[in-house]
């Protein structure tokens, strides 16, 4: 019997951190183009009780996304103790390709999977890179088709990599912008033959996975629009939100993905160790949470749900896999993984799309 399992991770956090003090200066407009008047101090203080940030990080200018997810990539690789040469994929998942510092466009030809492999100077025509654009659920949805290919006996091994840099196509007028950050994240899962796949007790590695996209009215919640600035220019767009939309929707859906990924799992709900929640926004994150283990009639458990979000921000696809790679090499005190323990990997981002994915660690 095959199974999908996490054999190395990596991560990288860029260096230039914008504190929430940062932004005091910064003027911001309604969808209106009219400018806010209330103060920057309660503006701010207002965000951060909502969304939990702090802090974020931003990429320097040298520095375009493909090179981040090589930089992760690399050292899940080096993680795994594997032969590069031996990856059979490389997927990496993105939104916006590589976008230069002061561009107006993104350039994502050939696919940021191909650049990740030249860094890395693999050469096995074998490996097959591709890219996945699919919202911030992107890197769970490379996850979910590279163990798609696992199944099929195309692939053994596959590099899955989501990076960002979401400071490059951010309205900074827009109240909105300070949600949003770069950085990247990666694993490498390796499709293993035996009963359990890694010599744990039990089945390990990938259990099931669920995912569902909305897209009649939903489709607008998220999207590309004019700067709020009065006087900017209409033909550049940039990264907006609905974000009231966005809580709802997710508050509504989520739960619901990730009881139907549980359930298909055949695992219970008292085995669950860990959720790793895409960073969106603390405040909605604890509400999905909280839903999900009230639809079996429970209360959430206090340490189910580590966080980077206050001091990483929203970093799109590279949310889970770096918060990930934190925990599983012990950057959080009071969050650990053991072998056996059971986690949720889930996210919810534009299309509007949803995913989930249990898994067993080995």
């Amino acid at each position: 019997m095959k199974h999908s399992v996490i054999i190395g991770s990596g991560s990288f956090l860029p260096p230039l951190v914008k504190k929430n003090g940062d932004f005091t200066e910064q003027p911001f407009y309604t969808e209106d183009q009219l400018l806010i008047n209330s103060k920057k101090e309660i503006i701010i203080d207002k965000f951060q009780k909502i969304t939990g940030i702090v802090e974020r990080r931003y990429a320097p200018a040298d520095l375009d996304a493909s090179d981040l997810a090589a930089i992760a990539g690399n050292l899940a690789v080096a993680d795994s103790q594997i032969d590069k040469e031996t990856l059979d994929l490389i997927i990496v998942a993105h939104n916006f390709g590589d976008t230069s510092c002061g561009a107006i466009q993104s350039d994502a030809m050939p696919s940021l999977a191909n650049r990740v492999k030249h860094q890395l100077a693999i050469r096995n025509p074998s490996c097959i890179a591709f890219d996945v654009i699919f919202g911030c659920p992107g890197w769970l949805m490379g996850v979910m088709q590279a163990e798609a290919w696992f199944k099929a006996g195309m692939a053994k091994k596959a590099l899955v990599i989501g990076a960002e840099t979401l400071s490059r196509v951010i309205d900074r007028y827009d109240r909105d912008s300070m949600i949003f950050s770069d950085g990247a994240g990666a694993i490498v899962l390796e499709s293993r033959e035996g009963q359990d796949g890694c010599g744990c007790a039990g089945t390990g590695g990938i259990l099931s996975s669920c995912a569902v996209s909305h897209s009649m009215e939903e489709l607008g919640y998220l999207f590309m629009g004019n700067s709020y600035e009065p006087e900017s220019n209409p033909d550049i767009k940039f990264l907006k939100m609905k974000g009231r939309k966005v809580y709802e929707y997710a508050l509504k859906y989520v739960p619901e993905a990730m009881r139907a990924c549980l359930d298909k799992s055949g695992a219970s709900i008292g085995e669950l160790k860990k959720i790793f929640l895409h960073q969106a926004n603390e405040k909605m994150d604890e509400s999905i949470v909280e839903l999900f283990y009230q639809s079996y009639g429970l209360e959430a458990p206090k340490d189910i749900m580590p966080m980077c979000i206050h001091y990483l921000g929203n970093s799109s696809v590279a949310t889970i896999p770096t918060l990930f790679d934190l925990v599983r090499k012990g950057r959080y005190s009071d969050h650990n993984m053991e072998a056996g323990d059971l986690v949720m990997f889930a996210s919810v981002g534009a299309g509007m799309n949803i995913n989930a994915l249990c898994y067993r660690c080995c």
